[in-house]
């Protein structure tokens, strides 16, 4: 894949990822909001008003996509945690060597765990699983896992075979 289309492929599934990290807010800003107007309405004898319904299964469901859209973005920008305090004592023919085979580790590593999450997601699937308030079908949900742990493995791959920068 050309380096450009998958920097912006990239981009754009992490604003995605913030877009729905908005909806959650939301979302949990209305839930928190039914809430205390529920509570408020109990002081004072009013109906019962109670939060949304579903909320939980809607941020467990929701969140479990948006946290791993970050992945391939922090990688791009070689934002993921690097040992430099105990790389920069290494010679610098080491540091070149573990700067070209890092990224080639987290390929590995994000295409490992894409490996089992289909698994996950076909047990998933096989056993019919939903959501206990919504009854929202599961397994769906796992596939922007998938697609973030791929672009995660391409952007890691594609700095495993370009210039290295330096650790």
């Amino acid at each position: 894949m050309p380096p450009r289309l998958l920097e912006t492929l990239v981009s754009a599934w992490a604003l995605l990822g913030g877009v729905i990290l908005l909806v959650i807010t939301v979302v949990t800003s209305l839930n928190v909001g039914a809430n205390l107007a529920g509570r408020l309405a109990d002081l004072w004898g009013g109906g019962h008003i109670e939060g949304l319904p579903g909320y939980e299964d809607f941020v467990r469901l929701v969140i479990s996509c948006a946290a791993l859209m970050f992945f391939p973005y922090c990688q791009m920008r070689r934002g993921h945690v690097a040992v430099t305090i105990f790389a920069e004592k290494m010679p610098l023919p080491v540091r070149r060597i573990i700067a070209r085979i890092w990224p080639a580790c987290i390929a590995l590593l994000a295409l490992f765990l894409g490996y089992w999450m289909i698994f996950g997601m076909l047990e998933t699937r096989a056993d019919q699983a939903a959501t206990a308030i919504l009854g929202w079908t599961i397994w769906p949900f796992y596939i922007p896992g998938l697609i973030s742990l791929a672009l995660w493995a391409a952007v890691a791959l594609q700095q495993a075979i370009d210039e290295p920068q330096e650790v």
